[in-house]
């Protein structure tokens, strides 16, 4: 029997922890490490669709620089692990109040309780309705210039305009090929963008794209509406982004236009507390932009916000119990934390 599926035994109907966090990236997995290492019952519920799936490698991270990313996620499991957390496989289909907490249901019937909730399910890429976009996606269609661009330098790339930022995603792309083309497409460009692209030899071509051109298993060309093709080895194409959080909907909270106008996000403070209290979020759910180590690092804070919050409520129960050592309703909850303590082995 796998590791896996041992883990996946323990996770019965019934089972209540102190934190669920619903996602297993990297956020998800560094914010389980943090309350796993303060002693923190903890379990993390993964789908297993991470965004970057299709890329070849994790890019800009210290030290697992070009690591596949299904190796880091791995890495991150066996870490969180170590220290007595739960990483098991699931989808999450909605989270409901459940007294203090919340009771998270899985689409297979599971519910799983908790008394705080870390969000950390990443976000989808809505790309543009341009045949071979979606296909080639994350191999030689890119969009990130820090993810991708180091191993597509000196190409020749083509900028499909998708959004407010393209301008600026042709000018990063620029900085990594002189052989830049941008496309156009249904935007239209101001007299200080074009003047922008222009000096710095940058191409347009107007026109709208009808499709990419595959040939060999790689992209060769955009094909325009009249009949035009342009060779091209590369097409960057910003996506529009969109926060996984419809499982948030039953809280209350949904995803509110970015400021960016990138896309769709769940808005939280710094330390990734939203507006419902218990529900932390992480990673690219709330940070559109953010890359591996940006959204790693938000977890572990938020993991740590977390684990201060348990602290503040169980101090507070505590010395409600301390001053009023009669009170049942104290003394039954102080009882129910440390029967909590000892049944995770604390």
């Amino acid at each position: 029997m796998v590791v896996a599926e041992v883990v996946a035994m323990t996770f019965q109907l019934g089972d209540s922890y102190d934190v669920v966090v619903v996602g297993g990236g990297a956020a998800g997995l560094n914010g389980a490490l943090m309350l796993a290492r303060s002693r923190r019952s903890v379990v993390v519920v993964d789908a297993g669709s991470p965004r970057n799936a299709p890329a070849g490698g994790v890019h800009g991270l210290l030290a697992r620089d070009g690591m596949p990313p299904a190796e880091l996620v791995e890495l991150g499991r066996a870490e969180v692990r170590r220290y007595g957390g739960h990483v098991v496989p699931g989808e999450v289909d909605a989270v409901t109040r459940d007294g203090g907490g919340f009771a998270v249901s899985l689409v297979d019937g599971r519910t799983v309780r908790a008394r705080r909730l870390l969000v950390t399910t990443g976000l989808v890429d809505e790309l543009p309705d341009v045949p071979g976009l979606r296909e080639r996606w994350g191999r030689d269609v890119v969009h990130c210039a820090y993810c991708h661009g180091w191993e597509v330098r000196d190409q020749a790339i083509g900028v499909l305009a998708s959004g407010p930022m393209a301008v600026h995603q042709a000018l990063m792309f620029r900085q990594l090929s002189a052989d830049v083309t941008f496309f156009a497409h249904d935007r239209q460009l101001t007299a200080e963008q074009a003047e922008q692209l222009a000096a710095r030899g940058v191409d347009v071509v107007a026109g709208e794209v009808a499709s990419l051109e595959i040939a060999g298993d790689r992209v060769v060309g955009v094909r325009l509406a009249d009949g035009r093709t342009v060779g091209r080895e590369v097409v960057a194409v910003a996506s529009r982004m969109v926060a996984r959080a419809g499982l948030l909907t039953a809280l209350g909270l949904r995803p509110v236009p970015h400021p960016s106008g990138m896309g769709e996000h769940v808005p939280a403070d710094a330390t990734g507390r939203t507006e419902v209290p218990g529900v932390w979020v992480a990673g690219n759910v709330t940070d559109l932009s953010a890359q591996v180590g940006a959204a790693a690092a938000a977890g572990a804070a938020a993991g740590a916000q977390i684990n201060a919050d348990l602290i503040a409520e169980e101090t507070r129960l505590a010395v409600e119990a301390y001053r009023s050592p009669f009170s049942a309703e104290s003394e039954a909850r102080v009882a129910e934390l440390v029967a909590g303590d000892r049944r995770h082995g604390l």
